[in-house]
């Protein structure tokens, strides 16, 4: 969202390292592993090769059931990602395992606390907003965004903004929803229910916590909905919220956001990532709050967005030391 980000331009970012479980993914350079096996986004430019082999992390629970039906994992033994971390110069980590991945997401959250990188946690895994993490992070002096990536025009921004605008019209909100479908591996893995208890749980507070409207649990359904294999890494967003005007008169919008899915992701994370190695520039351990408020649905303090924005921007000047 900033080509310049305080001293960081959007180029200045470089890949130097690369973590992966895919076998046709693992041992290849970055630019042929962002199009290899299952990765459908559109193409936005011709990247030339990085000289960055990904190298096997890992698997602990980051392949679900569906995941292991569609891809076959490398039989290479895991590296020491640490280790690679520190091989590579690394500044900042970025997470973005398949959703419902808690024991691999911590396993890299602490790989980056002993690397001292930063980490961005761009999915719903509750890292940043917990208490033990927290602390992790500032007693080993590292900065952490998170948790899960809000994207630059999603359903979850969409959806807060919308119904942040019917309470400040004075109009009383009873029910919502949110149904979500995409043709990506995202949706795909999320199609194992049991997975999805944290990103059901992040998308709706991510939109509720924007609102002083208490609803029932019967009158908010927020989440993803289904997998239509043939939308590709497209994902449609299906949001209707219902309420009274004046009067007690009946009101109700109904929208659908068409985006494609990774490039919506990525608008935000360049800046996430810049935010943390501006945080580990100035020596600051712990939950980037500005930052983690702005771009993420579960930060450790949910904040208005205009409010959050503010926060960022005095971040970037160095008025705001997180």
């Amino acid at each position: 969202m900033h080509v310049e980000f305080g001293d960081y331009h959007v180029g200045d970012i470089e890949f130097v390292a690369a973590f992966d479980v895919d076998g046709k993914k693992v041992g290849a350079d970055i630019a042929e592993a962002m199009t290899a096996s299952e990765n459908n986004t559109l193409k936005l430019t011709d990247v030339e090769p990085t000289g960055v082999e990904v190298q096997r992390g890992p698997t602990l629970d980051g392949l679900g059931e569906y995941y292991r039906e569609t891809i076959v994992e490398s039989d290479i033994q895991p590296v020491d990602v640490a280790q690679a971390l520190r091989d590579a110069k690394a500044d900042v980590l970025v997470c973005y395992l398949p959703v419902g991945s808690q024991e691999a997401v911590e396993f890299y959250a602490q790989a980056a606390i002993d690397a001292k990188v930063a980490f961005v946690n761009a999915l719903p895994v509750f890292i940043a907003g917990t208490k033990e993490w927290d602390e992790k992070f500032r007693a080993a002096g590292v900065p952490i965004v998170g948790d899960d990536i809000k994207s630059q025009i999603g359903a979850t921004i969409t959806h807060r903004v919308m119904a942040k605008l019917f309470e400040d019209r004075g109009v009383v909100l009873d029910r919502t929803y949110q149904l979500n479908v995409g043709g990506n591996m995202d949706f795909k893995n999320m199609l194992e229910r049991k997975r999805l208890e944290s990103k059901k749980i992040s998308k709706t507070q991510a939109v509720t916590s924007n609102t002083s409207a208490e609803l029932s649990d019967r009158n908010v359904h927020i989440g993803p909905s289904d997998y239509v294999e043939w939308l590709d890494d497209r994902k449609w967003a299906f949001v209707r919220l219902e309420g009274r005007n004046f009067g007690d008169a009946p009101v109700s919008l109904e929208y659908k956001l068409e985006v494609w899915d990774s490039p919506n992701s990525a608008g935000v994370i360049i800046d996430a990532v810049r935010a943390a190695k501006i945080g580990l520039d100035r020596g600051v351990g712990g939950a980037l709050i500005s930052a983690s408020s702005y771009f993420m649905k579960s930060p450790p303090e949910q904040r208005g967005d205009d409010a959050a924005h503010e926060a960022v921007e005095a971040f970037i000047q160095g008025n705001l030391e997180r």
